[in-house]
């Protein structure tokens, strides 16, 4: 089922995300639909506070970016497919590199934003099994996005105050749904379902 995706203004979108355990219920139906979702919207990636969940579960698909691309294209990246529940990044490491990122719950706005190279994050997966990995590249970037999210902090967060103050009208706009989406969403000031 395809959730609406809550935009930004909500107020679940900057509250630091919960914890979860095991027994969350139909959580097999939870990242189902939040597959679906993201894949609806044409996402990489898809945070559980972006469907109004302020829980912490995001989902990365960087594969689908590298498709029928060479490997001098992707400099030898082939991306990940994964869902990341109560993940936390425990370090950050290498040079800040800078890529015009998007977000799902702003839709119209890209920004370049700074980031570090490369990342380790433990988390469980979807049979609750506790995994650490170190990812870096584009992989490292949709995730820190993704995780940004469960932290309630938005890419626009990462910008300098002066873009951010030239950004005020279009996301004041965006609260109240004044803005081209082609998915499902809610908004929090005009409270319509489009």
């Amino acid at each position: 089922m395809i959730l609406p995706i809550v935009a930004y203004g909500t107020p679940v979108l900057k509250r630091v995300a919960a914890d979860i355990d095991k027994d969350y219920p139909e959580l097999d139906k939870l990242l189902a639909n939040m597959w679906e979702t993201m894949y609806n919207a044409s996402g990489v990636g898809l945070a559980a506070p972006q469907v109004g969940l302020g829980i912490r579960i995001f989902l990365v698909d960087t594969v689908q970016m590298f498709e029928g691309k060479t490997e001098e294209e992707t400099k030898g990246e082939v991306g990940i497919k994964k869902a990341f529940i109560n993940a936390e990044i425990i370090d950050r490491t290498g040079e800040e590199w800078s890529y015009n990122e998007g977000c799902l719950s702003i839709p119209g706005i890209n920004e370049d934003v700074f980031r570090p190279e490369t990342i380790t994050i433990r988390y469980v997966d979807e049979n609750f099994v506790e995994q650490e990995e170190t990812y870096d590249k584009l992989a490292a970037r949709v995730i820190q996005h993704e995780y940004d999210h469960i932290e309630g902090i938005l890419f626009t967060d990462h910008l300098p105050s002066l873009r951010k103050r030239l950004l005020k009208r279009r996301l004041d706009k965006l609260t109240k749904g004044e803005v081209d989406h082609h998915y499902r969403m809610t908004f929090p000031k005009s409270k319509k379902k489009r």
